[in-house]
């Protein structure tokens, strides 16, 4: 199955009304046009791919390998660089410029960021686990509770205290409300993860309903 994506950055959440009256929750994906710096293929790489670049980065901030990998496409080094996989690669050219009309109202995607980071937390806020007892005498109101039987070590996946969020999450199938090809951005139905001006891969769906 060949897919397609572009690459964008979340701007927040709002509000659109449908042609029959229906309020739709929606995210607004920044896509400004993203160039396509390189085409990878089957023979030369082992895959069908295409890398794109979204946003232009300060030359002061980029090194000579940056600078030379999107000299070959005639843009400008990038902050934003990721490969989109299983594309018809004869779409494709370098230098070519994805616009937010690569989608359209009613599509079926993915779309991928790194959720929001809440740093370092106990169980009952990381993972839902319930308080011990509350009383003066029990001592042991938040913290782990039995690690399981003794065998001189702790079990892979046992869940304990630590980092949360600030990971690569992907969700699936949602649906493309609105393309705007003009003010370049793309609406989608619900919240999709992330903060606000964070970057997100947009891709059609791999699997489920498609348009």
């Amino acid at each position: 199955m060949t897919r397609k994506g572009i690459l964008g950055r979340k701007v927040g959440m709002t509000q659109v009304f449908t042609e029959n009256g229906e309020l739709v929750p929606v995210t607004v994906v920044d896509v400004t046009p993203n160039v396509v710096l390189q085409t990878k293929s089957t023979e030369t790489d082992g895959y069908n791919a295409i890398q794109l670049g979204y946003e232009d980065k300060r030359d002061v901030l980029s090194n000579k390998p940056e600078k030379g990998h999107v000299a070959k496409a005639n843009t400008n080094p990038k902050r934003f660089i990721k490969e989109i996989r299983d594309v018809e690669l004869s779409d494709y050219n370098v230098a070519d410029e994805i616009k937010a009309d690569i989608f359209e109202a009613g599509d079926i995607v993915d779309v991928t960021g790194i959720t929001k980071g809440h740093g370092y937390q106990g169980n009952i806020h990381k993972d839902g686990q319930a308080r011990g007892p509350e009383t003066h005498g029990s001592r042991y109101h938040r913290r782990p509770g039995s690690l399981g039987v003794i065998i001189n070590r702790v079990t892979k996946g046992m869940k304990l205290p630590g980092r949360m969020g600030n990971k690569q999450v992907t969700i699936q199938n949602l649906e493309v409300v609105k393309a705007d090809v003009d003010n370049n951005v793309i609406l989608i139905k619900g919240n999709v993860p992330g903060a606000n001006k964070s970057f997100l891969t947009v891709k059609s769906a791999a699997r489920g309903s498609q348009k």
